[in-house]
């Protein structure tokens, strides 16, 4: 039985971002989520937008089901809440970060919670991700994947685009977007979502 894949797209995307990506994937009988999470450009808050994600789930595949799990960009800490704070890391095999802020990034430094709370959840040093990444065993049943670009200008620098747990790989490629478009990083996507 082919486990069932859930993509989270990230800010200013939608779930179209990944149509390249379940192309390459070129697996037509995996049961496939790919929820559009409105954003409102930045001002929903990232747990706000996990909640959302885990009704989705929810209602697509029940409470048991094992997934696989990736977010891209913004989506990866969605994705990340919903593992470590709802649960869903219970039921949860493997999970590919790409391209996502997990040590924030200084691109949103400078970015006024009072307006954009989800893209200020982003910034280095932010409440949610150094409560994110305390010390946690939350993390420790689930095989995980950090994919990142060493050039990225949306998560600068590039490598604080790492989950602390499991294995990390640099894409050869030269944007953050090309992270989830480029020929060579869904080449590289694609192989390690069909293991």
């Amino acid at each position: 039985m082919n486990i069932p894949l859930v993509l989270v797209h990230g800010l200013w995307d939608t779930p179209h971002l990944f149509h390249r990506l379940i192309q390459g994937l070129d697996q037509p009988n995996r049961p496939l989520l790919a929820p559009h999470l409105p954003h409102g450009l930045g001002w929903v808050p990232l747990r706000q937008l996990a909640s959302r994600l885990d009704q989705h789930i929810q209602q697509r595949f029940g409470s048991d089901t094992r997934v696989d799990l990736l977010g891209f960009s913004m989506g990866g800490v969605i994705g990340r809440i919903w593992l470590q704070e709802l649960g869903g890391a219970q039921r949860t095999r493997r999970f590919f970060s790409v391209g996502s802020p997990q040590q924030g990034t200084l691109a949103a430094q400078l970015i006024p919670r009072p307006l954009l709370a989800g893209a200020a959840d982003m910034k280095v040093g932010s409440r949610l991700l150094r409560q994110l990444n305390r010390p946690t065993d939350a993390l420790d049943g689930v095989e995980c994947c950090s994919f990142f670009c060493r050039w990225d200008l949306m998560v600068c620098p590039g490598w604080r685009a790492v989950l602390p747990v499991g294995r990390h790989e640099e894409i050869p490629v030269w944007t953050h977007q090309q992270l989830i478009s480029h020929p060579a990083a869904i080449q590289r996507l694609s192989s390690s979502l069909r293991a």
